[in-house]
């Protein structure tokens, strides 16, 4: 292993890399000199062996130095830890995910939604994107008050018809399935079955005593090209649309708040870094086991690696997107001239989740891949920005991979 101990005008970047990939850690530096990174962290395993592991720059801008055991909120990529723990319980035989919402969670079944299935709750197809009435202080950080919410939201389409980001009700449907399929609140099943088991630091709600290793998030400086994509466009035009109350409603959830960092909000507010968000991944890029820890059985992890809806027009979202069961799977939007930094390009078998700003984890069965990337400095777009694709770029091209334009890496 090639140690990794230079200096940047943003601050140290360290950690370790097998030689192999030096051109990750090249990268990964360059996002310091270049891109305005801040601080960020960077993990790379191959068939559940730690290739790679970086981090540098500081918690803010004039700040402290963010250390290898620094943490941030990775918003949305907090999504694949929430449908790990759905796919747990279902290899298990405790969900079923052809089942009925309301076989577990009666209440549920109103409003339209009565035909909805825990899958559509897992590929945003379910109908329920946002809540329409305005929400109170600290909605999100009060789980029970927003479980009701989501109870009595009508539908925005007929389950199951379209598909369209459910960006932050996700975390009281999948949420509230997976607490009453388990009998326990999902960020606790979530920290006992996965982030202990794989001795990773990775919660959903957490711990007081995490607070002095979290970095601030520092948000994107929006620039014309951001401003004039469609998506901003239609999010600023007003009305009742998912795109409109998606912008409405993300500024309801501060993470620089310890009330926030403390919350379940497993579609949003997770708190990791790069070495939890591959870890996490690890044992689904082989198989479901690494290290002697079985996460969930070969049937199970070619349910979560198939693509289960997929949008030319994503009705939130706005742009062409393609989900599993509660994970992104590769999605190009790179030639489109009405939307900037849209696309997520890993290789066609991969799946996992981006964080609003650039963060990502995923895995790739196809070359037992797990990687990781968390940042504090939030980039614009809706999905990956150049900063976080450099890096997932920099790994297939080692591998061998050579093309990307089909939508995904492949290798000629």
């Amino acid at each position: 292993m090639k140690k990794i101990d230079t200096e940047t005008k943003a601050g140290g970047v360290h950690g370790f890399i097998d030689e192999r990939f030096s051109d990750l850690a090249d990268v990964f530096i360059e996002n310091f000199t270049s891109r305005d990174e801040v601080g960020a962290s960077c993990s790379l395993s191959i068939e559940g062996r730690t290739i790679a592991e970086l981090w540098g720059g500081r918690k803010t801008r004039e700040g402290q130095a963010w250390e290898k055991d620094t943490v941030c909120t990775v918003f949305s990529a907090t999504k694949g830890a929430m449908s790990l723990c759905a796919h747990i319980l279902a290899d298990r035989g405790i969900l079923d995910l052809d089942a009925l919402v309301t076989d577990y969670w009666p209440e549920f079944g109103a409003g339209g939604k009565e035909s909805a299935t825990v899958k559509m709750a897992l590929d945003h197809s379910l109908g329920v994107p946002h809540i329409r009435s305005a929400l109170k202080e600290g909605a999100f950080y009060d789980y029970h008050y927003m479980v009701k919410k989501v109870e009595q939201e009508k539908t925005f389409w007929i389950p199951g018809t379209r598909s369209g980001y459910h960006a932050l009700t996700m975390a009281w449907t999948v949420g509230e399935i997976v607490h009453r399929a388990a009998k326990e609140r999902m960020g606790k099943f979530f920290d006992r079955e996965i982030a202990q088991l794989l001795g990773m630091d990775f919660w959903i709600g957490a711990p007081a005593s995490a607070a002095s290793r979290i970095s601030p998030m520092i948000a994107a400086e929006p620039d014309e090209a951001w401003m004039q994509t469609r998506f901003v466009q239609q999010a600023l035009a007003g009305g009742e649309t998912p795109t409109h109350l998606f912008m409405r409603d993300f500024p309801l959830m501060n993470p620089n708040e310890p009330a926030c960092h403390q919350a379940e909000i497993g579609s949003a507010n997770g708190i990791t870094n790069a070495q939890g968000l591959a870890a996490m991944y690890a044992p689904l890029a082989c198989g479901g086991l690494v290290d002697g820890k079985r996460l969930v059985s070969n049937d199970t992890l070619a349910r979560m690696a198939r693509t289960s809806t997929a949008s030319h027009e994503d009705a939130t979202l706005l742009i062409a997107t393609r989900f599993g069961l509660g994970f992104m799977k590769s999605t190009d939007n790179r030639k489109r001239a009405d939307a900037v930094n849209s696309s997520l390009i890993i290789g066609d078998a991969a799946f996992g989740h981006v964080g609003a700003g650039g963060s990502v984890g995923f895995a790739d069965p196809e070359c037992k891949l797990s990687f990781g990337y968390a940042m504090n400095h939030m980039g614009t777009g809706i999905l990956m920005n150049p900063r976080g694709q450099s890096l997932i770029d920099s790994v297939y091209q080692t591998l061998g991979y050579n093309s990307s334009d089909s939508g995904a890496w492949i290798s000629n």
